[in-house]
């Protein structure tokens, strides 16, 4: 049962009168408790919705073109809260943030709901019975689950979850009703490397094609973890024996089944000093958001986008920051812009003292330690940072500075552009605009 907050005027809803403070029961005779219920139901032309309005139940009859929103809204996006993580996994990046970040920072989340709505991957710990047999029934596609073992005893030492131990199962319920999945393997260096990824390759291949692609990615470890398991950092050699076992792996799939489905992270790549694949390895790059093909998909689209790009941008001085593993990449984009425009692009590389450790990412670069490397920097016109680097939605970094706090720390106008290639355009046209005054 969930609450109305809004109805939309002139909506189907709005006209059979349904009002504010009505708790929806059901739609057609089916229990809504949440947005996956809710959306679910709603897809028929005609809707019998079962409401409490005070201590009274009602039953409105409505009417509408399928697929048709009915025009209500709720308190939040989910209807209800977002579900808290269960899990302590030994590798937690949450677990290693600094403290005195905001609050938010520090929620685990680990709901189903996102994982198919907006794509953010699950352990399965915290589904119940009633929620498997949903998924199901529902047919969502895709969930993104993270795996990181198979063995079920080892996948529970790093999770300390009980109900860990699971996932395979669970897996094979959803491979079984047609249900597609992604998947990503964290991996820990001398914990579930070597012959345990061995392992966790073969069963995850056992559900293939249900299981499209998987990620393997380095677990993140930042100077904040006292007190935490201790694991060590995947050297040069260790990077370049993973990549090893991994694409031996992946080719055999590759000659069985048509797709390699096994990745490894552009971090792995350049940690080991070895050169990244071309785009078309990357089959549509279906990891792309777990750093799978980044860095080849900016080379590639790179030079589409400067297809675009003509204009005349000499005497022109501008500055671009990115992480430490993104570095070469982005100086390559910002030489390729140079020759086609004669703008001066340059880039500084930020290293990442806020959270230290092995952090090299952009996307966890803060404002702080912006200001801390580039102050007194000449800059240029305009100081360019990749969106990534800020709260999605918000122009906030992780360490709460705004990008106006930036801009009058470092006396310089400040620009989020996009992570890929197409911030080459962008870049461009905020440039133009200051060439033309």
């Amino acid at each position: 049962m969930v609450t109305i907050t809004g109805v939309i005027p002139g909506s189907p809803a709005d006209k059979a009168g349904i009002m504010l403070g009505d708790e929806l029961i059901s739609v057609n005779g089916n229990n809504v408790a949440d947005v996956l219920d809710y959306r679910f139901y709603i897809n028929e032309p005609r809707l019998s919705m079962l409401f409490h309005r005070g201590p009274d139940l009602i039953t409105v009859q409505i009417e509408k073109d399928e697929y048709e929103d009915p025009g209500l809204e709720f308190k939040t996006y989910l209807m209800d809260e977002k579900r808290r993580c269960r899990n302590a996994c030994i590798f937690c990046f949450i677990d290693q943030m600094p403290k005195g970040c905001r609050e938010s920072l520090y929620f685990k989340d680990d709901d189903d709901r996102l994982s198919f709505l907006q794509g953010n991957y699950i352990t399965t710990t915290n589904l119940t019975d009633r929620e498997i047999d949903r998924i199901i029934k529902m047919h969502l596609s895709p969930i993104n689950i993270s795996v990181h073992t198979t063995d079920p005893e080892l996948r529970v030492f790093m999770m300390k979850n009980k109900n860990a131990g699971k996932v395979l199962s669970i897996m094979r319920k959803f491979a079984d009703a047609g249900i597609t999945m992604n998947g990503q393997i964290v991996l820990c260096k001398d914990i579930n490397d070597k012959e345990h990824l061995d392992r966790t390759l073969a069963d995850l291949e056992a559900l293939y094609p249900q299981l499209q692609s998987v990620s393997i990615v380095p677990c993140g470890l930042t100077a904040h973890r006292e007190g935490l398991y201790k694991i060590e950092p995947f050297g040069k050699d260790d990077c370049a024996a993973v990549i090893k076992q991994v694409e031996r792996f992946a080719d055999t799939c590759k000659k069985k089944h048509g797709s390699r489905i096994f990745f490894c992270a552009d971090e792995f790549y350049i940690k080991a000093e070895k050169k990244l694949h071309p785009a078309s390895y990357y089959e549509g790059y279906p990891q792309y958001e777990n750093g799978v093909g980044m860095i080849s998909c900016l080379y590639d689209e790179l030079k589409y986008e400067l297809k675009n790009i003509n204009c005349d941008l000499s005497g022109v001085k501008v500055t671009l920051v990115t992480g430490e593993a993104a570095y070469t990449a982005i100086c390559d984009m910002a030489a390729a812009i140079s020759r086609k425009t004669g703008l001066d692009c340059r880039v500084k590389m930020i290293k990442n003292e806020f959270f230290g450790g092995g952090v090299t990412v952009t996307g966890l670069v803060v404002g702080t330690d912006i200001v801390k490397q580039l102050c007194g920097s000449d800059l240029g016109s305009a100081l360019f940072v990749p969106s990534v680097m800020l709260r999605s939605g918000e122009d906030v970094f992780l360490d709460d500075m705004t990008l106006s706090e930036l801009e009058n720390r470092l006396g310089v106008p400040v620009a989020a552009v996009n992570a890929d290639a197409t911030a080459a355009g962008q870049i461009c046209n905020y440039a133009e605009g200051l060439k033309k005054g």
